[in-house]
């Protein structure tokens, strides 16, 4: 059984998807939840479904506690489920490949320091754009500039707002981020 550890730093409604898809799965599980929020959603969404969450501080996390307290739970993949701060160099340095975030948009567009959530979506309506959609890629040292893994485009030109938009990304999110992860976790070719 392979070991997935998932970063939030909000709602964690894509940490409870994935928790859900594996719950019943043969070949992984999801053993911890890490975030930054000691108000997040997602510990009352993890602690309904009997995993483990541990809530760090931002020094904890550049001053290698958090890198440490991870090794301990053996990860095969580390998911970033919108979480929200620069991941640090020591723990992708230790997982090299076995890092993933996923980001709602398609990269290389409306990525980069600052752009996550509505601010993202707000962009991509102001700019009239008529598809937005979720990009997976890996983790590196520079926000969102890791190798791509997965991409999954929407029509968005009959949004009327940046939540519509948010809406039907957060669709895709949902349907396509547990089985890429799963087909990481399987060691499949895309």
């Amino acid at each position: 059984m392979k070991n997935i550890v998932i970063f939030a730093s909000g709602s964690g409604s894509n940490a409870e998807k994935i928790i859900s898809y594996f719950s019943q799965s043969q070949t992984a599980k999801v053993v911890l939840v890490l975030t930054n929020n000691a108000n997040a959603g997602v510990i009352a969404k993890t602690e309904a479904h009997g995993i483990p969450s541990f809530v760090f501080t931002k020094e904890e996390l550049n001053n290698g506690f958090v890198l440490r307290h991870l090794q301990a739970f053996n990860p095969s993949l580390i998911v970033l489920a919108g979480f929200l701060q620069k991941f640090p160099g020591d723990i992708i340095a230790a997982y090299p490949h076995k890092v993933v975030n996923i980001h709602p948009a398609l990269l290389p567009k409306y990525g980069g320091k600052g752009m996550y959530g509505a601010h993202v979506h707000r962009a991509v309506h102001e700019n009239k754009e008529t598809e937005s959609g979720i990009t997976i890629h890996y983790v590196n040292d520079n926000y969102d500039e890791g190798n791509i893994i997965f991409q999954k485009a929407v029509a968005i030109e009959e949004c009327l707002s940046p939540e519509e938009v948010a809406l039907k990304v957060l669709a895709l999110e949902h349907e396509h981020f547990p089985k890429v992860i799963e087909k990481l976790i399987n060691e499949e070719d895309f």
